[in-house]
């Protein structure tokens, strides 16, 4: 008899911050990551806030990793979820239903250039090997180019597209992938200034596809500002020299948007309209559903209609999910939350650089819109990375009740992402403590 507790979801008694990290350790895989030494036992969320489960409020400015696009429990969201479960629940994507075709309809419309038919799935790492497949399919050819610094996702394909040495863990990589050079400026590769740089980075593509792989790929895909790589922000040169080299040597491009879509960086949809590049396959996840599991590949249609095989997705474009996606898009607009997240973005990155004047290891302030990295250094001179340093920022910003989260190639890039409906009066507040717990570090 295995000694675990059993009771229904009714009857389930309370139980300490300590008893549920209890619990996570003895049933849960040891690699399942967990923020602070005394980890965060969160047991509801309202807009931009949460509680513990000993009542201790939060400013939550991470969003279950950039999901929470509309904030915690948005009254139009779980109208349109409740709604939806009452009507049907299930059904998978053997079997047309409204919220799908509604879903897919309403994407065409927001979509950048001619990106107009989508393929559904659970997460963002499905979308990205849905878009890779989708890529050699329509080229025939068969190798990859992702950035250094980039992450997809945990299958394998998804593992092999990242490029951080501690997300690749047992061995699972896939042969064709090449890794082509970011725009990560503040530590650039080629000890360039941006201002006289020339793009080297980008323009290094070139001889990648022509030494590294067989001169023909299938796509380039890229973050326009990479995730768990520290938010890096490329200059407005780097990919529209990305995006002329691909084309040059025949292949796609594809835009992973799972942390930069849905108004994210302010003003547009999508993180690469702010560079002017059209997409020829385009990936979603995270923000679409407002924390419901989503996600989407949408592709131009001469693109999507060379994939003739069968296929089928179990979970993907669940009606339960799609209504949530729906009601978060509608949300996104009537209430003007593209361009408030431009605004607030832009009060809460003047608050940074004047908090980073203080305090020479605040590296660099970097991002657009709500989704805003700063690297965190122990020698400004040097830039070298303060990890420890970061460790210890982190428990001083939940000590003062504001949860951010982490990043970057080396630990020390804090990645800071509220809901885009937050509040001026809220990024200031949490300018404060964020002010407050560089004070106490330093």
């Amino acid at each position: 008899r295995k000694d675990v507790e059993s009771s229904s979801p009714v009857s389930r008694p309370p139980l300490t911050s300590a008893q549920v990290v209890e619990k996570h350790r003895r049933f849960l895989f040891q690699n399942v990551l967990n923020y602070y030494k005394d980890p965060l036992v969160i047991e509801r969320g309202q807009g931009s806030r949460v509680w513990d489960v000993e009542g201790r409020e939060y400013l939550d400015f991470f969003g279950g990793i950039l999901t929470l696009v509309v904030g915690h429990s948005h009254p139009r969201v779980l109208e349109a979820v409740a709604a939806q479960v009452r009507d049907l629940q299930h059904s998978s994507t053997l079997y047309p239903n409204r919220p799908i075709v509604d879903l897919a309809e309403r994407l065409a419309g927001i979509a950048p250039g001619g990106l107009s038919k989508s393929y559904f799935v659970a997460s963002g790492t499905e979308a990205d090997e849905t878009a890779i497949l989708l890529a050699k399919l329509a080229t025939g050819r068969q190798e990859i180019v992702a950035l250094r610094h980039a992450y997809s996702g945990r299958g394998f394909m998804a593992m092999t597209l990242t490029a951080h040495a501690g997300w690749r863990q047992g061995g699972t990589h896939i042969a064709g992938v090449k890794h082509a050079h970011n725009a990560y400026c503040y530590r650039c590769a080629f000890g360039q200034e941006p201002q006289t740089c020339a793009m080297a980075c980008a323009r290094d593509l070139e001889e990648l596809i022509l030494t590294e792989p067989s001169g023909q790929i299938a796509p380039t895909i890229v973050e326009p500002i990479q995730g768990v790589g520290g938010f890096i922000t490329p200059p407005d040169e780097y990919f529209p020299i990305l995006y002329e080299i691909t084309k040059k040597y025949g292949g796609l491009f594809i835009s992973d948007e799972v942390q930069t879509g849905f108004g994210r960086t302010g003003r547009h949809w999508f993180g690469i309209e702010h560079w002017g590049v059209e997409p020829d396959i385009m990936t979603m996840a995270k923000g679409i559903a407002n924390g419901l599991p989503l996600g989407a590949c949408i592709a131009k249609p001469e693109i999507a209609d060379t994939w003739n095989g069968l296929s089928i997705s179990t979970f993907g474009g669940n009606p339960v999910s799609c209504a949530a996606a729906l009601a978060t898009i509608d949300v996104i607009e009537e209430e003007g939350l593209r361009e408030n997240a431009a605004r607030v973005g832009e009060r809460f990155m003047g608050n940074l650089r004047r908090i980073a004047s203080r305090f020479p290891m605040i590296g660099e302030v970097r991002g657009k819109g709500l989704m805003i990295g700063l690297e965190l250094v122990s020698d400004p001179h040097a830039k070298t990375p303060a990890k420890e340093g970061t460790a210890r920022f982190m428990e001083e910003t939940k000590k003062r009740g504001l949860l951010v989260g982490r990043g970057g190639l080396y630990g020390n890039v804090v990645r800071i992402a509220p809901p885009l409906n937050v509040t001026a009066a809220d990024v200031d507040r949490a300018s404060e403590i964020l002010e407050a717990s560089f004070a106490a570090v330093a």
